[in-house]
């Protein structure tokens, strides 16, 4: 066991039968003090800060308590030690330190990954290791340990390998891939958040700023994890051999979605009927497109179906939409009165645009009675269109009851001629 090591127990419990301690004990408590007041002051500030509010403010306040409380105790440890032992704040440090990482990691992670119940025990995993970490530190045998797992290795022909490394090399890919995730979210909350950009040009950019950062967090781990990254030459050729045979449709579906979103043919909120199927563009990714419809039922369509197939676009250069709404009525019934009440209908709704305005057509004159169709506009299609029918249909349905405006169903005469049945 490391002596330098083992004393910060040793030398702690000696400080208790010592005055030094208050010492100690004063300049922790200020240090406290200063951080909470220093910490409280500087969210103050800067949660007006719309970038640091949008960005980092639940990091900052997690990680600025513990940072500014470390800083002051090693700047009172490096004037006290001259005067004073300082074994209590040496073990106060790493102490701080751990409860730093802790706050950090677990902000995170919290940030990247959607919240689950696998997410709250591996928080707890996390903390545990770190503070298991920190027990070991104090008591001395982290070193041993490690150099222990240290000798426990393998050859594989000029590549030495051992558990060390391995578990390094591990904890180097997960810190830096959590990090290169935390970020690209980040900035693409931020990207999101601009609205002086087009919305598609929005999520071209944080598909790309995501990518990019998860693409040099893996070839900055695995340098830190021992692997050559001329490694991946190897790799980047089995990948391209793959798409050519097996995985296009996936590659298709990728460069479609780019395609999408860089020719702004499609928006987020546009209103679609791909491939019979109708609904409101919720959600546009690089490889699907979310297409809900008004029953809450959601299609998740392939990005190459969009650019293969006839799609369309209620709301592409508006979102006017004209509904026929047909109505019959008996041949006896007033034709005037009867269009006047079916515009009145249409008028009475707040959905119903009056430019264009609402126009009822005779449309034909049928066996059982004269088909009307009155034609709407609204610009809210994804609103849907069976619940307006259905209101203005009941309007007039109920004034035709009140002035006799009859709807007409069809109508046999029967005759019987010399014993025989005629229709």
């Amino acid at each position: 066991m490391s002596s330098s090591t083992r004393n910060l127990l040793i030398d702690f419990l000696s400080d208790l039968e010592q005055t030094a301690i208050l010492w100690q004990i004063a300049l922790l408590a200020l240090s406290l003090l200063l951080a909470w007041g220093i910490n409280h002051l500087l969210l103050g500030r800067l949660s007006k800060s719309e970038w640091v509010s949008k960005v980092g403010l639940g990091g900052v306040s997690r990680v600025a308590f513990p940072l500014i409380a470390l800083s002051l105790v090693l700047i009172g440890r490096a004037i006290l030690k001259d005067w004073h032992s300082i074994n209590i704040l040496n073990i106060v440090v790493p102490l701080l330190f751990a409860l730093m990482l802790i706050r950090l990691v677990v902000y995170i992670i919290r940030q990247v990954f959607v919240s689950s119940s696998w997410l709250q025990s591996s928080e707890q995993f996390i903390a545990m290791t770190i503070w298991v970490g920190f027990a070991l530190y104090l008591t001395g045998y982290l070193p041993e340990i490690l150099n222990a797992m240290d000798h426990l290795d393998l050859h594989i022909g000029k590549q030495r390998i051992s558990l060390l490394l391995i578990l390094s090399g591990i904890l180097s890919v997960f810190v830096t891939i959590l990090v290169a995730m935390w970020l690209g979210k980040t900035l693409e909350h931020r990207v999101m958040s601009t609205e002086n950009l087009d919305m598609n040009l929005r999520v071209v950019l944080s598909k790309l700023i995501r990518a990019c950062l998860v693409v040099l967090g893996i070839l900055v781990a695995l340098p830190l994890a021992g692997i050559d990254i001329t490694a991946l030459s190897v790799f980047g050729g089995a990948l391209g051999v793959g798409m050519g045979f097996g995985l296009q449709k996936i590659a298709s579906n990728y460069v479609s979605g780019f395609i999408i979103l860089l020719d702004r043919s499609i928006h987020p909120g546009d209103v679609l009927t791909v491939d019979g199927r109708f609904g409101k563009v919720t959600q546009l990714t690089t490889r699907y497109l979310v297409l809900q419809n008004n029953d809450g039922t959601e299609a998740i369509i392939p990005n190459e179906i969009l650019i293969t197939s006839t799609v369309i676009n209620h709301s592409y250069t508006n979102r006017q939409l004209r509904i026929a709404i047909p109505v019959q009525i008996s041949y006896q019934s007033d034709l005037d009165r009867a269009m006047e009440i079916m515009k009145q209908a249409a008028a009475n709704q707040t959905r119903v645009l009056a430019d264009p305005e609402t126009k009822v057509y005779l449309k034909s004159f049928s066996d059982n009675g004269i088909d009307l169709e009155m034609g709407i506009w609204i610009d809210d299609p994804e609103e849907g269109q069976l619940n307006l029918c259905s209101d203005i249909n009941m309007e007039i349905w109920r004034k035709f009851q009140e002035l006799g405006i009859e709807i007409p169903y069809p109508k046999r005469d029967i005759r019987i001629i010399s014993g025989q049945h005629s229709v």
